[in-house]
């Protein structure tokens, strides 16, 4: 989470940026304008972009050079945030067990002890917990 916190964290001026990019200050205002980029204020009104934004230029940069326009652009970047959104919540549901995997592995661990020690229990004391 941490990571995610600094790849978001607006931290470099037009100037940095326009350095790292090669992009020019108004071809970034462009971007700005299209909603393609959206870099957080200063209490003074100076853009501040953060990695991630950075990252964004970059792939706008790439999509421009291979002779993509506007609409595509802005089609590619929503489809690969779709993408990203869908990966999240898909490592999100892998990581939660519905509840007849867990009984499955519980019943499994309750009548298959596999350490020394554990006690078997029969399937009649299982009734209880599971329903046939």
């Amino acid at each position: 989470m941490r990571d995610q916190i600094r790849r978001t964290m607006p931290l470099f001026p037009m100037r940095i940026v326009n350095k790292l990019t090669e992009l020019t200050p108004r071809q970034i205002r462009y971007y700005e304008q299209q909603g393609l980029v959206h870099p957080k204020r200063s209490d003074g009104n100076q853009r501040l972009f953060s990695f991630q934004d950075i990252e964004l230029l970059l792939e706008i940069k790439k999509l421009i050079e291979q002779g993509v326009n506007t609409a595509g652009i802005k089609a590619v970047l929503l489809k690969s945030q779709q993408l990203s959104e869908t990966k999240r919540e898909m490592e999100k549901v892998k990581k939660e067990l519905t509840d007849q995997e867990l009984r499955r592995i519980l019943r499994r661990q309750l009548t298959h002890p596999t350490r020394p020690g554990e006690v078997h229990l029969t399937r009649g004391e299982l009734s209880r917990f599971f329903r046939h």
